[in-house]
């Protein structure tokens, strides 16, 4: 019996032993040559130098890729890089390469390394496919954590469908994501097409090291950076450790009721799938179902939400909607947000300088022109507004700032005075008021409200 107990107690700690070493850091490079990697897309020069991976660009060649032979799912990553010059490059990760898709070309997430003013380092960025995922302007202080000069260090946390990066122990991203479960992992010299004068310029990497299959106590614990969740109508645990709620449950009409009505209207509006769809009626406000608007009353809160449009369609998100004024059977009095087709619909051609287009304050502001914050029409954006408790006021679209403004200030009440609320007694100044989506007539989908009470 004591044999026994003996030789279970050592197969314990063998395996105990096991376990902790399959959670420790592991090198990616040997410091010595590329084994364990693979070249894919251009032909940007590799080798290693002085215990470095150096990574040298060529023209005429695509962007071009260092990958490991090993596909990893949850891990913890960190390296360190130096740019010999000022030029745009990333880390993959979750990335693939299939001949079936685009024979071959690599896409998947990379985390920006990005020395331009616009200083995004730290993003991440879907390569190959989607685009910007979490561009650095959702998180402005994570935007001054990068060197431009000198050696930075970079981490990335993959854990579910939860991804985190941090540039210089200063988290710069967070993504909520279930397109890539796992991939390889991919040192990026980016494409610099037929410019002579960018040949020969170099990117430095070292100390790359993996921990695969961490253990749940090995990941960072949540901070406080937004988080971009683009997992249908849920709430990721940061989000809720941030403050934010649904204000759409994604299933029944909770919270929401027809505009000057006690009810939630019985036709024109449909939940399914997760999605909440006004019905294409007659292209007029107050269509097939007419508005609707939350029960409860806001004051400073940041909101978040997802839409796609049918062509030629309008629709808008509102704020601060009072329904103490009669609009005669119109949509009811409120701060908006234009949800509309620029190009097929009207009203974008209509009141003064662009400001009845998507994302602008309708018919009071007009939004930046960020040509990439714009998706083709029958794609879902993702539109946002801010209203801080010192009344400044943000719109976003595709995570993109395209609109700012002081409610109350000086310069919002000229607006006011020459739109088509200047008949309309403290016109946005309320200090609550309710959340509406429009029924102007035509089929306009949500999904993924959130938001969260500033206070």
């Amino acid at each position: 019996m004591k044999r026994t107990i003996l030789l279970c107690g050592s197969l314990l700690c063998m395996y105990g032993s096991l376990f902790a070493q399959k959670n420790q850091w592991q090198p990616l490079f040997n410091g010595k040559d590329l084994k364990g990697w693979k070249q894919l897309g251009g032909k940007a020069v590799y080798n290693v130098e002085d215990g470095q991976i150096v990574g040298t660009t060529v023209t005429g060649t695509p962007n071009s890729f260092l990958a490991t032979d090993k596909e990893y799912g949850d891990f913890i990553l960190e390296l360190e890089f130096k740019l010999g010059a000022p030029f745009n490059s990333g880390i993959q990760f979750r990335s693939q390469s299939r001949e079936d898709y685009q024979n071959g070309r690599v896409f998947g997430y990379q985390m920006e390394i990005d020395p331009s003013d616009r200083k995004w380092s730290g993003g991440i960025y879907e390569e190959g496919r989607r685009g910007w995922q979490y561009p650095l302007e959702l998180n402005p202080a994570g935007q001054q954590a990068f060197k431009n000069e000198g050696w930075n260090k970079y981490r990335i946390e993959c854990r579910g469908n939860e991804m985190r990066t941090w540039v210089n122990g200063v988290p710069t991203a967070h993504l909520v994501d279930t397109a890539l479960p796992k991939g390889f992992i991919a040192l990026q010299v980016h494409g610099i097409g037929k410019n002579a004068a960018d040949e020969n310029k170099h990117i430095y990497w070292k100390n790359i090291r993996i921990i695969d299959k961490p253990a749940a106590a090995q990941y960072s614990p949540y901070d406080n950076i937004y988080v971009v969740n683009n997992i249908d109508n849920t709430i990721s645990a940061q989000q809720k450790k941030n403050g934010f709620q649904l204000l759409w449950d994604g299933k029944t009409s909770k919270g929401w009721r027809g505009a000057y009505r006690k009810d939630f209207p019985a036709t024109g509006w449909q939940m399914k799938d997760g999605i909440l769809t006004i019905a294409h009626s007659n292209g007029d406000e107050e269509g097939s179902g007419g508005d609707i608007v939350t029960e409860k009353e806001y004051g400073a809160f940041e909101l978040e939400f997802m839409f796609k449009l049918s062509a030629g369609a309008n629709s808008g998100v509102k704020y601060f909607v009072n329904e103490s004024y009669e609009t005669g059977g119109k949509s009811a009095i409120g701060l908006e947000y234009q949800v509309l087709d620029d190009e097929k619909h009207p009203d974008a051609k209509l009141g003064r300088d662009g400001n009845r287009t998507l994302a602008s304050l309708y018919d009071l502001m007009t939004r930046k022109q960020e040509k990439r914050a714009l998706l083709p029409i029958g794609d879902w954006n993702k539109g946002r507004i801010i209203v801080y408790p010192n009344n400044h006021v943000e719109h976003w679209l595709n995570g993109f700032k395209v609109l700012e403004y002081e409610r109350g200030s000086q310069a919002f009440k000229d607006l006011v005075a020459i739109s088509k609320y200047k008949n309309w007694k403290n016109f946005g100044l309320w200090p609550v008021g309710h959340i509406l989506l429009q029924d102007h007539g035509n089929e306009v989908s949500f999904k993924n409200i959130r938001i969260k009470v500033l206070k």
